[in-house]
């Protein structure tokens, strides 16, 4: 019966979000914000611990902790940025499964071309999805809201 209920919720809830975009993005990028604020704070207390042993180790931790507490305060503070930096990442990735494709269709990787074919199509189509995330939010919530109606769905029809 719980199960039932948590189905039903996030549909509910993915609908909601898909007609209201922001309201996914904003709760996203707060929380991935404070996640992201915690990290940099452990990372720079870490690395000023880690100046005694190794000088080198501790400046970049210092480094990596300043540049997540940026960020951090960024995601919190302006939910377009944790878009733009969503979908930067989606578009890299994509680029990168571009390159794996066009290989693997080239050397005819794991005995057939359709893994190559395959990867090129995805990666296009990561492309493609973060160029849309860089250049708006409202499709970041939109996709938000729709993994929350598949999760809801898929939890709907389990078995168990």
């Amino acid at each position: 019966m719980q199960k039932l209920g948590s189905a039903i919720v996030l549909i509910i809830l993915g609908i909601i979000v898909m007609a209201f975009p922001l309201i996914g993005v904003v709760p996203a990028a707060v929380l991935t914000g404070f996640l992201v604020l915690v990290l940099g704070l452990g990372l720079l207390f870490s690395g000023i611990v880690e100046m005694g042993d190794s000088v080198g180790l501790g400046i970049l931790e210092v480094l990596l902790g300043i540049i997540a507490l940026v960020l951090g305060i960024g995601f919190i503070f302006n939910p377009a940025l944790f878009s733009f930096v969503a979908g930067l990442i989606v578009y890299i990735v994509g680029i990168f499964l571009i390159i794996v494709g066009i290989i693997g269709v080239i050397t005819k990787a794991g005995d057939s071309r359709w893994n190559g074919v395959v990867a090129l199509i995805i990666g296009l189509l990561y492309v493609i999805v973060g160029t849309l995330f860089a250049s708006n939010p409202v499709y970041l919530g939109i996709l938000i809201g729709l993994w929350l109606l598949i999760m809801g769905i898929m939890m709907l029809f389990s078995n168990d």
